[in-house]
């Protein structure tokens, strides 16, 4: 099996090398492509891509790591997508995101470069696994390898286009509790704002929240002291009764939103038809 290791911190992350190093222990070809920037926040952003301007990579070593690494002036998603088309070697049969340096929990993955080189691999039926870790000084990323080494076995056993969104509380691995099923919480561990604001200046800064998560949720379970893990799927189609495939649209046709009463279901192209 060949997985793709990357991420969205940058090509230079320690937790990315221990976990190219880790996944390459327990038996798999690995390829690390990463960013040759910081590219948080970029979802499953390919950037500007032009025939004109070239995207530029370069070769780089990690220490320990038999398996070939470069640093890529693009994305996350991007590393997924070029890492596909054969870019950098036979494609891969799963991509590996991470660890990220900060939890990526609740509705706030849809902006997570970590999250979004997974989905991405899922467009094109590639497995993927997006790992996170609770911040600590100094970073656990040795219990984020275990959990991730651990999850490899049922993801690689899994259904086609299978993604898990791994997220990992900032302790020792011998006092975590234990892998369970989060649901996504209503919001991640930290959100967005704007402290000052200047003439065509916005200074934006993400700071913790004071939410309470359920604890059957992502954030919640972390907080908890166990790993959480979600299934995702990144391109869903939402139905109801009144909006069938192939009909005609009405005016006063009430239009479907992804609430409880609607149906959200995985592209159909997914599906074969």
């Amino acid at each position: 099996m060949r997985a793709l290791l990357t991420n969205d911190d940058g090509i230079d992350s320690p937790g990315l090398h221990a976990l190219a190093r880790q996944v390459e222990a327990a038996g798999f070809e690995v390829v690390v492509v990463a960013p040759s920037f910081d590219a948080s926040g970029t979802g499953a952003s390919l950037g500007h891509i032009s025939r004109e301007h070239p995207i530029h990579y370069e070769k780089r070593q990690i220490a320990g790591l038999k398996g070939d690494a470069f640093a890529l002036d693009g994305p996350p998603a991007l590393c997924t997508i070029t890492s596909h088309l054969g870019a950098f070697g036979r494609r891969p049969d799963v991509v590996i995101s991470g660890p990220n340096l900060g939890l990526n929990t609740g509705r706030s993955v849809l902006h997570s470069g970590t999250v979004g080189a997974a989905l991405a691999a899922q467009n094109f039926g590639i497995k993927g696994l997006a790992v996170s870790l609770a911040v600590s000084e100094p970073w656990h990323f040795d219990t984020a390898c275990q959990y991730t080494v651990d999850l490899l076995g049922p993801l690689m056993e899994g259904p086609d286009r299978c993604v898990l969104n791994l997220n990992v509380p900032a302790l020792p691995f011998s006092e975590t509790l234990g892998l369970r099923w989060g649901g996504l919480a209503e919001f991640g561990s930290v959100r967005s704002q704007i402290v000052d604001q200047a003439e065509g200046k916005l200074f934006f800064d993400l700071v913790e929240t004071a939410y309470d998560p359920p604890p059957d949720s992502d954030l919640g379970l972390v907080n908890a002291g166990f790993a959480a893990v979600t299934a995702l799927h990144g391109t869903c189609e939402v139905w109801q009764d009144s909006t069938l495939r192939g009909t005609t649209l009405l005016a006063t046709q009430e239009m479907p939103s992804a609430t409880a009463m609607h149906s959200l279901l995985p592209a159909a192209s997914y599906l074969g038809q």
